[in-house]
């Protein structure tokens, strides 16, 4: 099952995928967690990336793509992966389309949480509140003129990837302003009917 999760931030895409890699036994990518191994283990891309990160700036598509090419060709994507976070952007979908094209491998879903904005802002304010309440340390993204601000880059850049996956048929939305587990469960029935149509 190879899979992309879209949707704005705090839609729950961090939660669900956890589940998907129980349910599936498939790894979950995601774009950081990636240039870090990638710096760590000091693969050619991955120095690239560290100099790049270590003048302060920000890491190219081309670099990010050559990180996740050399990600998904480790032996525990043979059965698939859920890219989580990546791709962001209309060329970098181009990217995965071509980088799967090469190895013969095709996606089997684009799977997006459609979710309510302003009760987006609401729960990252709750998240805040209840993180104080613990007496932990709130999320710098936890506040809302910072998280609207990442809503309105998110809409201005990755929003336009559902038009792309709807054209190619392969985009399955899921309300994720339900609870956890009904949004899990749906996603499961999209997977299915997926998997059928695939068959």
């Amino acid at each position: 099952m190879r899979l992309i999760l879209l949707g704005p931030p705090g839609a729950g895409k961090g939660t669900q995928a956890q589940r998907l890699v129980e349910t599936y036994g498939i790894p979950q990518l995601s774009t950081g967690d990636m240039l870090r191994a990638a710096v760590a283990a000091k693969t050619p891309v991955g120095l690239k990336a560290k100099a790049v990160m270590d003048a302060g700036e920000l890491v190219s598509d081309a670099i990010v793509n050559a990180i996740v090419a050399e990600r998904i060709d480790q032996p525990d994507c043979a059965s698939g992966f859920i890219l989580d976070g990546y791709p962001r952007t209309l060329p970098q979908a181009d990217a995965v389309e071509a980088m799967l094209a090469e190895r013969r491998i095709a996606l089997d879903a684009v799977v997006e949480l459609v979710v309510d904005d302003k009760a987006l802002v609401g729960r990252i304010v709750k998240r805040a509140e209840d993180a104080k309440a613990a007496g932990q340390p709130v999320r710098k993204d936890d506040n809302p003129e910072v998280f609207e601000e990442r809503l309105r880059e998110y809409y201005k850049k990755t929003a336009p990837l559902t038009g792309y996956y709807y054209a190619k048929g392969l985009l399955k939305t899921v309300d994720g302003m339900t609870p956890i587990d009904a949004v899990t469960k749906q996603i499961g029935e999209r997977l299915k009917s997926a998997s059928r149509a695939l068959a």
